[in-house]
């Protein structure tokens, strides 16, 4: 799937490229989530699954490269980050995969149909936590400028400001949200209580998307501010 040696060949470039490829996958995986819940909306189970198993195919993907960054970093780096901030990192991108694989399971454990006092909010709360991933996308890629530039200058500066829109995304994903459950709650009555679950535990997740996605930024903020 990637060559013989793909990560061994990225550190040799630089020592950010496997991170910004992993979130390029991470970004690809949580943006299935839109299409997934679109699927859901028209009642389309058999293509719910199909988006169902992208993600857990992007997720797979995104764990193998996880796996050989951190079996083949160098023990050492020459930059200025430590290795085990660039790890933490890492780490922080791939809870972003993995709840989006745990959004996915969940949508498609059972015949799940959307009740139409969700329909007109639901799928802006997906797409703005899949922006808040897609914005942290961005902000990573920024790795390499930032250390040509020895995380000073303009391209500091422009994560700042970058960093600052996530934040800003993912608080309107919070009112979203929380609009969203008011609704659950007002009608639990209406729902078998397993169902309210379900749908208690998939708005979590994917408020968990854009809170993860803030969490990157925010760790990329610390390492510039030092």
């Amino acid at each position: 799937m990637f060559g013989s040696n793909p990560i061994a060949g990225l550190f040799g470039k630089s020592p950010f490229k496997p991170t910004q490829k992993h979130m390029e996958v991470v970004a690809e995986c949580a943006a299935e989530c839109v299409p997934l819940f679109e699927a859901l909306l028209a009642g389309d189970s058999q293509q719910a699954v199909i988006h169902k198993d992208r993600v857990f195919k992007l997720e797979n993907r995104a764990d193998d490269i996880k796996n050989q960054i951190r079996s083949q970093l160098p023990k050492s780096l020459f930059m200025p980050i430590d290795r085990r901030d660039l790890l933490d990192l890492l780490h922080a991108q791939d809870s972003i995969a993995d709840t989006a694989q745990d959004i996915a399971g969940l949508v498609t454990i059972r015949n799940l149909a959307i009740p139409d006092f969700f329909r007109d909010l639901l799928p802006a709360f997906v797409q703005r936590n899949v922006d808040a991933v897609e914005q942290c996308r961005k902000v990573i890629n920024l790795l390499d400028e930032l250390l040509e530039m020895g995380f000073r200058g303009r391209e500091a500066d422009q994560v700042e400001e970058m960093v600052q829109k996530l934040s800003e995304i993912e608080s309107e994903t919070d009112d979203q949200g929380m609009e969203l459950s008011r609704l659950l709650f007002e009608h639990g009555d209406e729902m078998t209580p397993p169902t309210f679950f379900l749908w208690h535990e998939l708005f979590q997740g994917l408020g968990d998307l854009a809170d993860y996605a803030e969490d990157v930024g925010d760790r990329l903020r610390l390492l510039v501010a030092r």
